[in-house]
């Protein structure tokens, strides 16, 4: 468990956040969850003060729910949350894909066929195949080059991870889910962005589907 001594004071309210965050996705706080802020505060040597801060931090990103004089609660994301997030998502990173299709670089498309083969070569291990997973999508926003969509597809993607596992309960769904990849990056090596984008929305449609 994290301690003090490993908080940089520099930025210690970001530290914290960083530290609830990856609390939040590993399900050790789960979804509803009340934030004690006295007991984490306790457990990481620090005041409340960079704890609530910290907490401020997640609320901006949808991961906590303030609440009116009850406090802080870990998001608990509804059917309708889930289908926003899913839309946006398709719509952004669709775009993203048409953009990559026409205009990256053969040395850029090689890179994401390489991430596609660890992808492929990760199918029968959940945890690293989403992990590669999310490189990918994150590597193709890169290319595309928008920073502002970038900021956004980060922020919803935080969201979509407190629905992750759920997501990953569906059997099969590891393994459409590397085909849907195969097809998306076939379109882009051809650069077809008229399917790249297609594929995508089809993507984030099957995605949306496992994860309700």
């Amino acid at each position: 468990m994290a301690s003090a001594v490993s908080l940089k004071p520099r930025a210690l309210y970001e530290e914290v956040a960083e530290l609830l965050r990856q609390r939040i996705f590993n399900r050790e706080l789960e979804p509803g969850t009340w934030i004690d802020e006295l007991k984490l505060a306790e457990e990481y040597g620090i005041s409340r003060t960079p704890l609530r801060e910290a907490i401020k931090v997640l609320a901006t990103e949808g991961l906590v729910t303030m609440k009116m004089r009850r406090g802080a609660y870990v998001t608990e994301v509804s059917d309708t949350d889930l289908r926003d997030v899913y839309h946006l998502l398709s719509l952004l990173e669709s775009d993203a894909a048409g953009v990559v299709a026409q205009k990256a670089t053969d040395a850029q498309i090689k890179e994401l066929q390489a991430i596609h083969k660890e992808l492929e070569a990760a199918v029968t291990q959940r945890d690293k195949f989403f992990a590669i997973n999310e490189r990918f999508h994150m590597r193709l926003l890169d290319i595309a080059g928008n920073r502002w969509r970038d900021q956004m597809v980060a922020d919803l993607r935080k969201v979509m991870k407190l629905n992750r596992h759920n997501s990953l309960l569906k059997a099969g769904r590891v393994k459409e889910s590397m085909l849907e990849h195969r097809a998306i990056m076939e379109a882009i090596a051809r650069r077809d962005a008229k399917a790249a984008v297609k594929r995508v929305q089809e993507h984030f449609a099957n995605g949306l589907q496992a994860a309700a």
